[in-house]
C-alpha cells in the first residue's frame, strides 16, 4: 500500500500531430455525413427521371396533396432540415428558373458526384484538391457540349416550328402528359411562336384550368381569355359579342357605397335628407354616364360592379365585368393597348384598348371571357381540360416546363441529342483527357466521368431494363473511332440503344451546361463545409430561440430588462 502512495504521478502531454489527426477525422466525418443526408434526398427522386419516370405523391402537414415527377416542384415539397442538403434544393430551383427542364437530372447529377466522392473521403484526401479537380472536369464538359452542339438557325418557318416541336416531345415525354406529347407539344410551339419574338415575355401566356372534359379538348387561344367573373342581375341581358369593340379598364367600384357602422348625419331640416340620397345616386349615374360617353362598348374593373352599374350597361348594349383579377387585367391592358384609369374623368380615346373580337363561351361548367386579335401585343392563353384536379395540376407544370424549353431553344438555337447519349459521349471525352492528367487528379476526373454515366444507368433501371447490358453497349458505339457513335443514347422502348438525333430525341444545349454546372458548384460547395456551427447563445435548454413568444427575455413573457417570470431580480 506505502508503494502504491508513493507511485509518482504521470503527465500526459497533447501532442501537436494527435490533434490535428482528430480534427482531420472531425473534417472527414462531417464530409461524409453531408454527402450521406444528400443522396438521401437523392435518393427520393431517382426513379422519376425519363419517360418511364414514376410519380411522387406528397402530403404536406396542410393535408394538401401533390402529384408529380417534376423535380423542382417535388424538390420544394420536401421538408428538408438538413443544412448542406438544402443546396440541392437551390440548384433545382435555379435550374427551373433558368432553363425550366432538367430540374431532376441536375439533383441526380450533384447527388452522383457526391457518391464518386465519398470514397476519395473517406481515404483522406482533402477535398480541395478534389474541387480543383471538378471544377477542370465541369469546365472541360461544358466546352465539349458546346462543340457538339447542332445550330438550329437559318431554318425556314416551317421547318424551325417542327425542330421546336421535337424538343417539347422530348421535354414532355416524361411527364404526366406523355401519351399526348405531341397534341401538347404543338400547343406549346404555337404559344410561344405567337409572342413577340424578340421578347418571348412567358407572362404573356396564360394557363387557365378547367375540370372535366379529356385532355385533347384542350385548346389554345390566340388572344386572352378569363373566366366569367361574379355578376349581378342584368348580366345575361347584356351582349356576349362584339367585333372591333372598345375596351374600358377601371380601377374603381362602379356601385353604391353602404354607410359604415358608426355614420351620422344629423340634421336641422328633414327636407334635407332626400338630398343626400339624390346626391348619392347622382354621384353614381354621373360615373356610369361618362363611361358610355367615352364610347367603350366593354368595361372591365379590378372592382366590384353592382347591379346598379351592371343592369345600366345592359340597357345600353354594353359589356361589362367586375372583380377582375390583377393577372388577368394586366395581359387585357397589355394585349389590346387600354390603360388603367382611376377616374372616369376626361377619358380620351388613346386610354381605350381594342382588339378584332370579344366574345364569350361556354367551356365545360365554366364561362369564359375571350379578347382575340389583339394589336398592341402578341398574347396567347393555353385552356386546359382533364378529369382530376391533380392530373391538371401537374398538366400545367409540364407545360411550363416545355414552354420554356422552348423559348430558350428560340432564344438559344443549339440542341444536343438526349436519351443520355451527350452524358455517355462527355463520360468517353473525360475518361481520354484523365489518361494525360498526372497525379491523383486523374482518378477524380475519372470518377466525374464516371458519375456523368448516372443519366442512362437511371434511364434504364426506370425503364425496367439491365443497366449493365445497355451501357455496355453504348461504350462499345461511343469508342468508335470514327465518332459515328456519338449520338446513341438508350431506347426506353425496346431495351437497347438508338441514334437519338436520328429518332429526334433532342434537349437544348443550355439544359446541360446549366445542369453540369449547376451540380458541380453544389459539390463543390458541400465539400467546402468542414464544420457545422450552432450558436448556443440563440438557443435556451430546451432548443427553442431564446426571444421566442412565450419565454422570458426582452419583448417576451415577463420582459422587465431580459428577465423571465421566475428569475432573480
Amino acid at each position: 500500500p506505502l508503494g502504491i502512495c508513493m507511485r509518482p504521478a504521470m503527465v500526459l502531454l497533447r501532442s501537436r500531430s494527435a490533434a490535428c489527426g482528430r480534427r482531420r477525422d472531425r473534417v472527414k466525418w462531417q464530409l461524409i455525413s453531408n454527402i450521406n443526408a444528400c443522396m438521401a434526398v437523392v435518393d427520393s427522386i431517382r426513379t422519376t427521371l425519363g419517360p418511364r419516370g414514376l410519380d411522387k405523391l406528397v402530403h404536406d402537414s396542410r393535408g394538401v396533396t401533390t402529384i408529380s415527377n417534376d423535380g423542382a416542384t417535388i424538390m420544394k415539397l420536401l421538408d428538408i432540415v438538413h443544412p448542406a442538403a438544402k443546396s440541392l434544393v437551390d440548384i433545382a430551383r435555379s435550374q427551373d428558373s433558368e432553363v425550366g427542364d432538367g430540374t431532376t437530372t441536375v439533383v441526380i447529377l450533384a447527388g452522383e458526384f457526391l457518391r464518386e466522392c465519398k470514397p476519395f473521403v473517406e481515404d483522406g484526401v482533402h477535398p480541395q484538391n478534389i474541387i480543383k479537380s471538378f471544377r477542370q472536369a465541369a469546365q472541360l464538359a461544358i466546352k465539349r457540349v458546346k462543340e457538339l452542339a447542332v445550330s438550329i438557325e437559318g431554318k425556314d418557318a416551317m421547318e424551325k416550328s417542327e425542330l421546336l416541336k421535337k424538343c417539347a416531345m422530348t421535354t414532355l415525354s416524361s411527364k404526366l402528359v406523355g401519351g399526348e406529347k405531341e397534341f401538347f407539344a404543338t400547343m406549346c410551339v404555337d404559344a410561344v411562336m405567337s409572342l413577340d419574338q424578340d421578347l418571348l415575355d412567358p407572362r404573356m401566356i396564360g394557363i387557365k384550368k378547367v375540370m372535366g372534359g379529356g385532355m385533347r379538348d384542350s385548346f389554345l387561344v390566340d388572344g386572352v381569355a378569363f373566366k366569367k367573373t361574379f355578376s349581378y342581375a342584368g348580366f345575361e341581358q347584356q351582349p356576349k359579342y362584339f367585333d372591333n369593340p372598345k375596351v374600358l379598364a377601371l380601377n374603381l367600384e362602379l356601385e353604391l357605397k353602404s354607410e359604415r357602422d358608426n355614420a351620422e348625419v344629423r340634421l336641422s331640416d328633414p327636407a334635407k335628407y332626400q338630398e343626400i340620397v339624390d346626391a348619392e345616386w347622382n354621384i353614381i349615374y354621373d360615373k356610369l354616364d361618362k363611361c358610355v360617353a367615352c364610347g367603350a362598348q366593354i368595361i372591365l374593373s379590378r372592382l366590384a360592379i353592382g347591379d346598379l352599374a351592371t343592369q345600366y350597361f345592359a340597357d345600353r348594349g354594353l359589356f361589362c365585368a367586375g372583380r377582375v383579377t390583377e393577372e388577368d387585367l394586366g395581359r387585357v391592358t397589355k394585349a389590346t393597348g387600354a390603360r388603367i384609369q382611376t377616374t372616369v374623368n376626361n377619358v380620351t380615346p388613346d386610354q381605350l384598348g381594342t382588339c378584332e373580337v370579344f366574345e364569350e363561351k361556354q367551356v365545360g361548367n365554366e364561362r369564359f371571357n375571350i379578347f382575340r386579335g389583339c394589336p398592341a401585343s402578341k398574347t396567347c392563353t393555353m385552356v386546359l381540360r382533364g378529369g382530376a384536379e391533380q392530373f391538371i395540376e401537374e398538366a400545367a407544370r409540364s407545360l411550363n416546363d416545355a414552354i420554356e424549353i422552348v423559348r430558350r431553344a428560340v432564344k438559344n438555337a443549339a440542341i444536343v441529342p438526349g436519351g443520355g447519349a451527350i452524358d455517355m459521349e462527355l463520360s468517353r471525352y473525360l475518361r481520354e483527357y484523365a489518361r494525360g492528367v498526372a497525379g491523383k487528379g486523374q482518378l477524380f476526373i475519372n470518377s466525374f466521368a464516371k458519375a456523368l454515366e448516372i443519366i442512362p444507368r437511371q434511364l434504364c433501371d426506370n425503364s425496367g431494363f439491365d443497366a449493365t447490358d445497355v451501357l455496355n453497349m453504348l461504350r462499345q458505339k461511343h469508342a468508335l473511332p470514327s465518332g459515328e457513335g456519338a449520338n446513341f443514347g438508350v431506347d426506353v422502348n425496346s431495351g437497347g440503344i438508338l441514334d437519338t438525333y436520328e429518332a429526334f430525341i433532342w434537349e437544348p444545349s443550355l439544359v446541360k451546361i446549366n445542369a453540369i454546372g449547376a451540380a458541380c458548384e453544389a459539390v463543390c460547395l458541400i465539400l467546402s463545409i468542414d464544420e457545422t456551427v450552432r450558436n448556443p447563445r440563440s438557443e435556451g435548454a430546451d432548443g427553442q430561440p431564446i426571444h421566442a413568444p412565450g419565454r422570458g427575455g426582452r419583448g417576451g413573457r415577463g420582459g422587465r430588462g431580459g428577465r423571465g417570470r421566475g428569475m432573480r431580480r
